[in-house]
């Protein structure tokens, strides 16, 4: 279930219109998980003071928060799935490559989002993330997926990782 999104009036009909339209392109095209990301950046960007989403197409945003998210969850590999091209992404929107590109640009340098972005990366790719799982414990950077049990709780109940890997079963495993 999404969650609520807490977004100034003022600036809540530019949110709107962008969220229906990623929405509607990720139900088309990509997932649920795309979705509730694309939200996420959306009300982040919303929420900044002066909102930037107030100024521009609505169509153009939408396209850049996708491209942009794409961009951190390796979206254009080929061997992911789901997988789509750029020049894909603007045709459905009906943006240019470069309007897009740009406003991408401009939002992973003001979200500070970066390939592998734990705050950005989809649910499904978060086992296979390693800067989620990075963590230093006594001044040293381990995975905490190799760490006993008691640690990795330590670490989940400090907001560090989102889950305990010890009470995941492993793929294969019963």
């Amino acid at each position: 279930m999404p969650e609520k999104q807490h977004i100034p009036d003022s600036v809540e009909p530019f949110y709107s219109a962008i969220v229906n339209l990623t929405d509607a392109f990720c139900s088309q095209h990509l997932n649920s998980e795309y979705a509730e990301l694309a939200r996420r950046v959306a009300a982040k960007l919303a929420r900044k003071r002066p909102s930037p989403i107030v100024r521009g197409k609505p169509e153009i945003w939408a396209c850049a928060i996708i491209h942009a998210l794409g961009t951190v969850n390796f979206l254009f590999d080929k061997s992911q799935t789901p997988h789509m091209r750029a020049d894909q992404i603007c045709a459905l929107f009906g943006v240019s490559q470069s309007s897009c590109a740009n406003k991408a640009k401009f939002i992973r340098d003001t979200l500070k989002m970066h390939q592998l972005s734990p705050e950005w990366c989809l649910p499904s790719l978060m086992d296979k993330n390693p800067l989620i799982w990075m963590v230093q414990v006594n001044g040293m950077i381990v995975d905490i997926r190799q760490m006993p049990r008691e640690i990795q709780v330590i670490a989940y109940e400090k907001g560090l990782i989102p889950y305990i890997p010890a009470d995941r079963k492993s793929p294969g495993k019963s």
